[in-house]
């Protein structure tokens, strides 16, 4: 049963080094992926109805705090429903960390994209441009017009410490 776990493990860090990259991209958060990851996390637990009764509970709790705070335009909806997709798979302590780690990721972000603002305004990036200065580019011109900030890259990399946490 472990090999199960593990493999759901592997898909649920996959869907969200996806959902990082496309957040950054995009500024979206797919519900397919959404719906993927707490499909991913119900089957981890059906081995245990408990643990998923708690989860579910515990989830149910996370959406309408963080529903609350996307009223006030301080969250996203698309990291709304990351954040309890995230939650379903997870007991109470792994939904903690969750929080605790998307927190400081989030932090971290934070810093980053001051630290970008004190940095000269790029041309636009020519053809044939690595990558990381075409993101540079384009994060900076979001900088300019007041975007907001990637958030999922954060709720990932909670999602994926969580993950390995409870053992892949």
């Amino acid at each position: 049963m472990s090999w199960i776990v593990s493999i759901i493990s592997f898909l649920e860090i996959l869907l969200l080094l996806y959902v990082a990259t496309t957040d950054i991209a995009t500024r979206l958060i797919r519900n397919e992926i959404c719906l993927a990851l707490a499909l991913l996390g119900i089957a981890g637990q059906l081995a245990n109805p408990m643990d998923l009764t708690q989860s579910v509970i515990v989830a149910a709790i996370v959406f309408l705090l963080l529903f609350g705070i996307y009223q006030l335009g301080k969250i996203g909806g698309g990291d709304v429903k990351l954040l309890v997709a995230l939650a379903i798979g997870l007991p109470l302590t792994g939904v903690i960390q969750l929080l605790t780690v998307t927190a400081l990721a989030g932090g971290i972000l934070a810093l980053v994209h001051l630290m970008m603002r004190l940095l000269p305004c790029p041309r636009l990036a020519p053809a044939g441009s690595s990558l990381v200065r075409r993101v540079y580019a384009v994060e900076r011109w979001r900088h300019l017009r007041h975007a907001p900030l990637p958030y999922g890259v954060a709720i990932a990399c909670g999602g994926i410490w969580t993950v390995f946490s409870k053992g892949l």
